[in-house]
């Protein structure tokens, strides 16, 4: 007997559990389809002995607090969904560059403190760093007002009213720091967040760095305390307290198509199961080769192929049997460069690019048994870096020597004893992440937002985008990119789009 639904959810990633959720709350059957055995994708956690680690999260932007609700808290509490968020309000982040043009900065959260601590690092540059922060609000009612306008503004208005979003929405980050007078050096220390978007700051869109850059200054950073994984229970609730049903080990082989061209619904577990609209949390390159290709338009196969796959990561979670007071280590994110410059960092990522140190001790303190601490290394690197003459035999000798490169540069760097404390460790991959989440060269960042593909042509060409009837897409590889808060907003927003159709008429 077939089974039918008014919506089923593929991949129980970030995205797809908003998205579940939402549908699920407002009444429509609902089910979700998770091809492992627990939900969240790299929104989870995993034991080595007596440590949990986090596989991903480094913290989230614009999530705020019930007093000041962000975006995130807004999806999360809406739904009635309760993690119990963490916070670091104090320090943003520290930033370490090695040799002799280097520096060791520590920038602030707050909009005046971070200006302040720029300053501080960088004489006289804190005028025009308010002033590239200060654009933030303006774009936003920019953006605010073609919204208002259903996407046919006034070009008068436009140029009168919100001449500030015509001069940035098309340029670079870098670009647009120049215009604002922001010295070199002062760019450079801001720009160490590219590594959370993988597109290095000169391709980097202004808006799209901004709306990160911002979420962390006004909320500081967040974390679950239970890590991810409690933020994919807890929206695991949502949906099967309103009547949504979740299976697991339940991989999608198939996507199902009516003779029109529209999706009917998908294959998993060798059953067939009908819905009045697909949600894919899975990114679209999967999907079309889960699809007859004849089904496909000829400009959404074009429109995939053109695309560049995002970035990836190794990671290398460390247990310890000191406390982080006890390791020296006060700061919960340290970014550790071989130069000042975003260009030459990435183009340099597979050497002595940039990586990441988190101690979440620092932010929470019982994350780990007592008397421990974890650290996790983040690097970011394509899965095409990975050598491609690499032997399975030879895996194994790849990720110590990487795990041993690292964790030996960062007790130089940061003057601290590491190796001699390790209990647990486990090093991941491009390999890791592709296998586990069967992205394209192990991708986490799905479609790189750069170029012709940057965060304003995709909000520009969002009608156009993977335009199949029936088909919604989420989660990192749609139109706001990767990164925890970005997908857990575009499931959510894609969902209350397909209620406002199933429900509204709309």
């Amino acid at each position: 007997m077939d089974k039918h639904f008014d919506v089923i959810v593929v991949g129980a990633g970030n995205g797809g559990l908003a998205a579940a959720a939402n549908t699920a709350k407002a009444g429509l059957k609902t089910l979700l389809l998770e091809k492992h055995n627990i939900p969240g994708g790299c929104a989870t956690s995993f034991r080595r002995g007596r440590f949990e680690f986090e596989p991903s999260l480094h913290e989230l932007c614009s999530v705020g607090t019930a007093d000041k609700p962000d975006l995130v808290y807004k999806v999360f509490d809406d739904l009635g969904a309760k993690p119990n968020w963490c916070y670091e309000t104090g320090h943003l982040f520290r930033a370490i560059v090695k040799g002799e043009n280097g520096y060791d900065v520590r920038l602030e959260a707050g909009i005046e403190d971070f200006c302040n601590s720029v300053d501080a690092a960088v004489p006289g540059s804190k005028a025009s760093v308010r002033k590239f922060v200060d654009l933030k609000p303006k774009i936003d009612a920019a953006i605010d007002y073609i919204y208002a306008t259903k996407g046919n503004p006034n070009g008068l208005v436009m140029l009168l009213k919100h001449s500030d979003f015509m001069r940035t929405a098309g340029h670079s980050v870098e670009q647009v720091m120049t215009a604002c007078g922001i010295p070199e050096k002062a760019q450079n220390i801001i720009c160490t967040y590219w590594g959370y978007l993988g597109v290095p700051t000169d391709e980097l869109n202004a808006m799209h760095f901004l709306n990160m850059l911002y979420g962390y200054m006004v909320d500081g950073a967040a974390m679950p305390k239970h890590r991810s994984h409690e933020l994919s229970l807890s929206l695991i609730d949502v949906i099967q307290k309103h009547g949504g049903e979740v299976w697991y080990n339940s991989e999608v082989t198939q996507f199902l198509y009516n003779d029109d061209g529209s999706v009917a619904g998908v294959v998993a577990n060798e059953e067939k199961l009908y819905s009045k609209e697909v949600i894919s949390n899975v990114i679209p390159h999967n999907v079309f080769n889960m699809s007859q290709l004849d089904k496909i338009p000829e400009q959404n196969l074009k429109l995939a192929n053109a695309r560049e796959f995002g970035i990836s990561v190794v990671t290398i979670y460390l247990g310890l049997d000191c406390t982080a007071e006890e390791l020296g280590l006060e700061d919960y994110t340290v970014f550790i460069m071989g130069h000042p410059n975003p260009r030459v960092q990435h183009d340099t990522r597979a050497e002595d690019g940039l990586y990441i140190v988190n101690c979440l001790n620092n932010v929470i303190p019982d994350s780990s048994p007592e008397g421990t601490c974890t650290l996790f290394f983040t690097m970011p690197i394509f899965g095409h870096d990975v050598p491609k003459d690499l032997k399975p035999q030879d895996y194994k000798k790849y990720k110590n020597d990487l795990a041993k490169k690292y964790i030996e540069d960062a007790e130089k760097v940061l003057g601290i004893s590491i190796m001699p404390h390790i209990e647990e460790i486990s090093v991941a991959t491009p390999v890791t992440f592709a296998r586990y989440l069967g992205t394209p060269e192990g991708t986490i960042y799905g479609y790189k937002l750069s170029g012709w593909d940057n965060l304003m042509a995709r909000i520009a060409g969002e009608k156009a985008d993977y335009a199949i009837p029936g088909l919604n897409f989420c989660g990192g590889h749609y139109i706001r990119g990767d990164g925890y808060s970005c997908a857990y907003i575009m499931g959510d927003t894609v969902a209350k789009k397909v209620v406002k159709r199933l429900k509204g008429g709309a």
